[in-house]
């Protein structure tokens, strides 16, 4: 017999001495004991991925960010800590033949700020945590060396984010890149060398580092946009603002299907963009927290022009004017003065045009009669709006002031 043969031979019937001892152990294992047959070749070949799937820990998942974007909050109370500054060293310079080498312990270092910056990506605060804590500074070393200061925390709001504390508003972030320092870090504490003077030459004398800032600030969000939509539930501004925009907010026959502000980008050329905000509807008592209530009725305050959009086909249409103008008035004075235009929606309805004549003659003035279903008359509310933005860069450039671009 070959080597080769012989070498086989006797695996095989290790292989079969083996087998018979499995069977041995199996037959002599009790019932509840045993392992179910058809689980042993997968326990053979269990995996490291396997192992390391069995061995996550169970925890809540972070929110993905197309989850936190389908939730709109324009509200949120936070706990700002800063940072705590780090201890002084209390040391002394030891190096042989020299017996007074002196103190030489370093300072701590400062505890890092927490910073709200504004990010023009973020929309919403509901990525806003409800707790920040600064990163603490290193402590102090011998031979002089200084702790680390603390990173800075920056975190990111939306535009048009007031910081208010204890009702009272500290700060406005209106603009691209504001930021504002929400809570500042500890001092780091003082070593021993701090303290060295000619009438104390072996100081032994270190301070603690301090804590940080804690402050309980409530953040609201205001919509920042050129123009506000502002009309009754189901008068057409959801379908108005796809119409005219990129923005897809929902569209449905019921009322109050917008529930969160919607802004809409309307180019034209030259690279200008004009930012188009859908504001949730508004019914009669709003200021008195009716309906959605004041809660939305902010998002308007921050829109240099409105657009007040009436549904052409419900009777005595100069009503929803009067009404929608009341309840500005009614939350803010001098809020319903400002810039606007009439828009008369759903004019492909049979009704709706029977009571445009009536709207115009109620009105006074200018309306204008389109329809965002079919697109129909689409132009000269394009044309309009750049005719009240064009005003409205103009008065800023008057006052010295720079006009919102987008």
């Amino acid at each position: 017999m070959t080597p080769a043969r012989l070498f086989s031979a006797r695996l095989r019937a290790v292989f079969e001495d083996v087998g018979h001892w499995a069977l041995c152990t199996w037959a002599g294992l009790k019932p509840s004991r045993r392992l179910p047959q058809q689980a042993s070749p997968r326990l053979l070949s269990v995996g490291h991925a396997d192992h390391a799937k069995h061995q996550e820990l169970p925890g809540k998942k972070p929110l993905s960010e197309k989850k936190l974007k389908r939730y709109f909050v324009d509200c949120r109370k936070v706990l700002v800590c800063g940072g705590n500054g780090g201890a002084g060293a209390s040391c002394f310079h030891s190096e042989p033949r020299k017996e007074f080498g002196g103190p030489d312990g370093g300072d701590g270092g400062n505890g890092g700020h927490v910073i709200l910056r504004v990010d023009q990506q973020v929309k919403s605060l509901s990525s806003v945590l409800s707790r920040y804590q600064g990163f603490s500074g290193e402590d102090g070393g011998s031979k002089n060396c200084f702790g680390r200061s603390g990173a800075v925390l920056y975190v990111q709001v939306p535009v048009g984010t007031l910081v208010k504390e204890g009702g009272r508003v500290v700060a406005d972030l209106s603009c691209v890149g504001d930021e504002y320092i929400a809570a500042r870090g500890g001092a780091g504490g003082k070593g021993n060398r701090f303290f060295l003077a000619n009438d104390n030459r072996a100081p032994v004398t270190c301070t603690p580092g301090q804590p940080g800032q804690q402050r309980v600030l409530q953040l609201e969000l205001k919509t920042v946009a050129h123009a506000g939509m502002v009309g009754f539930p189901n008068a057409g501004k959801s379908s108005l603002l796809r119409a005219i925009s990129n923005a897809r907010p929902a569209v449905a026959s019921y009322p109050f299907t917008t529930l969160k502000p919607h802004v809409g980008i309307v180019h034209y050329e030259g690279h200008q963009q004009i930012a188009v905000a859908d504001i949730p509807g508004i019914i009669r008592g709003a200021h008195q927290n009716r309906g959605l209530g004041s809660a939305f009725l902010r998002h308007i305050e921050r829109c240099r022009f409105l657009l007040f959009v009436v549904d052409l086909s419900q009777r005595e249409p100069w009503t929803q004017v009067d009404d929608l103008k009341h309840e500005l008035e009614m939350y803010e004075e001098g809020l319903s003065e400002r810039p606007h235009a009439i828009i008369a929606n759903k004019i492909d309805l049979p009704e709706a045009r029977a009571n445009l004549s009536q709207l115009r003659d109620h009105l006074g003035r200018e309306v204008i009669a389109l329809s965002a279903l079919t697109g129909e008359n689409l132009e000269q509310l394009l044309l309009y709006l750049k005719v009240l933005h064009d005003a409205y860069v103009e008065a800023e450039l008057g006052q010295g002031r720079q006009p919102l671009r987008w």
